[in-house]
């Protein structure tokens, strides 16, 4: 069951870009550069991965970030970015199963939501923090059907 939490300011390092849909996966992959870039400066994460989820346009393509959050905040290069996850209230829920399932897991928090009368902190298709937290390391937990995530969409103030 979704709750609501208040959540601090989390300073992050990413990598940014522009997917389709069918594009998720294969940026996905591309997070070893963000592990080699913290690695590189000694930069140690202090959270599990994520994505965040900038621009949500289902038909056409997302705008979004994959990385970790980091203790402070720092200048990035290239590719790659910095930012920092507003402090505020959240919707929250834990996902448990394959990544293929998030898109009923989050559309279910969005049902949710709606049913609460709870305010995201969006502009029609540009969110201010949407976030997939994935909880289990692959090395750890092979088998993608024991995963666990965790959904935080920030609420407006």
């Amino acid at each position: 069951m979704p709750e609501i939490v208040e959540l601090g300011e989390r300073p992050y390092v990413a990598l940014r870009g522009t997917v389709p849909m069918d594009g998720i996966a294969a940026f996905a992959d591309r997070l070893r550069e963000v592990i080699d870039w913290l690695a590189a400066r000694e930069i140690a994460p202090n959270d599990a991965p994520f994505f965040k989820y900038d621009v949500v346009d289902m038909e056409h393509e997302l705008t979004m970030e994959i990385g970790f959050p980091v203790d402070d905040e720092h200048s990035g290069e290239g590719e790659i970015v910095t930012g920092v996850l507003p402090a505020g209230r959240y919707a929250t829920v834990t996902y448990h199963g394959h990544p293929d399932g998030l898109v009923k897991a989050t559309g279910a928090l969005l049902d949710w939501g709606a049913a609460q009368g709870v305010e995201w902190d969006a502009e029609g298709d540009n969110w201010a923090a949407r976030l997939e937290i994935y909880r289990s390391d692959p090395r750890e937990v092979p088998n993608m059907d024991d995963w666990v995530t965790d959904l935080q969409f920030k609420l407006k103030d």
